[in-house]
């Protein structure tokens, strides 16, 4: 299982999520450009001493991302978390070598990313309501995914 974050515009979600995938033994895939500057203060006070710990590939760009993906044997789906996708994550059957990708902060991600994926899922949510914070949707559909294919032993209780 992996985490992609698509070019993200915030530092202290992103540190959260460093620190959620860090929590979780996930890999992170970093595509830039971000929004600010890596060695950020605010990614560093939310990602706390876990950044460390965390397993991170950077990627230039988009293409570079998908270059990196297409050498990779273990590649797995691209899963992408998205606010006009219409099958919900709680019904979406994950596998063990899914990467889940969540988008930018301000804008989500471009129409050729989203063509790209090979899945999208939404998280269902009151009506009225725009999204949910990017980091808190990376952690409710990733313990999922690990629930369900015992990436993490300890969640297959929940």
């Amino acid at each position: 299982m992996r985490l992609a974050l698509y070019q993200p515009d915030i530092p202290q979600n992103t540190g959260t999520m460093l620190r959620l995938a860090a929590c979780m033994k996930v890999a992170v895939d970093l595509i830039e450009p971000c929004g600010f500057v890596l060695n950020d203060k605010k990614l560093k006070r939310s990602g706390m001493d876990y950044l460390e710990q965390a397993e991170l590939l950077r990627h230039s760009s988009w293409n570079a991302f998908i270059a990196d993906r297409d050498q990779r044997t273990d590649k797995g789906r691209l899963i992408l978390l998205s606010t006009k996708a219409e099958s919900s994550y709680t019904d979406f059957a994950f596998l063990p070598s899914d990467t889940l990708m969540v988008g930018r902060e301000s804008a989500g991600v471009p129409e050729d990313v989203h063509s790209y994926a090979d899945a999208r899922i939404i998280i269902p949510m009151a009506q009225g309501v725009r999204s949910l914070n990017v980091a808190v949707s990376a952690a409710m559909v990733l313990g999922e995914a690990l629930r369900q294919t015992a990436g993490f032993p300890e969640l297959k209780a929940l």
